[in-house]
């Protein structure tokens, strides 16, 4: 009797293993599924406020025409990347429209006038809000990814990965370019 007690103790103790593993593999990769969307509510804005903002320089810098089909073509990029799932192309599409928008901050400042329009600067400001919101949502998900990681590479959990069908996550990685200053030609 003693036996059949011991044997159903650890049977329970194993189920209750099972059960927390299971929910804690899942709570981490819904955590880093909501982070991957916090960074496309961000790169959506971002897309949302560049249209105003080429619109405002359009006026002032009308031959400029290269720069803004050039910010207007990676903006679509990215809106495009937003909706997928591979962070890689996010993160490439998130680039090219930061370098964009680099050149065409270098076609403001040859407009002084431009500089001091309340519209334009407005904007500016916005889109610099808007880059933290993205740096800080580009953290928050790879802190995710990295709990989730560790729990699917670490025992006992990872013998819990199949049950739970959670696997590593991709991090988001700035491509080799963004750190390097947008390159401008006119």
């Amino acid at each position: 009797m003693i036996v059949l007690l011991v044997l159903l103790a650890l049977l329970l103790a194993l189920a209750a293993l099972v059960v927390v593993g299971f929910n804690r593999l899942r709570t981490a990769d819904v955590a880093a599924q909501e982070a991957l969307g916090g960074i496309d509510v961000q790169l959506t804005r971002r897309a949302d406020l560049v249209p105003n903002l080429v619109e405002t320089v359009k006026g002032y810098a009308a031959h400029e025409r290269e720069v803004l089909e050039e910010v207007t073509r990676a903006r679509a990029g990215l809106a495009a990347a937003a909706g997928s799932d591979d962070v890689g192309a996010r993160a490439a599409a998130d680039n090219l429209l930061e370098q964009a928008l680099g050149r065409l901050n270098v076609v403001a400042e040859a407009y002084p006038d431009l500089k001091a329009d309340q519209t334009f600067l407005e904007l500016q400001r916005q889109l610099a809000q808007t880059e933290d919101q993205v740096a800080f949502s580009r953290t928050y998900y790879n802190d995710a990814v990295g709990t989730l990681n560790t729990l699917v590479s670490t025992i006992p959990w990872m013998f819990f990965t199949g049950i739970a069908s959670v696997g590593k996550r991709e991090f988001y990685d700035a491509p080799a370019s963004h750190d390097a200053p947008p390159a401008v030609s006119f």
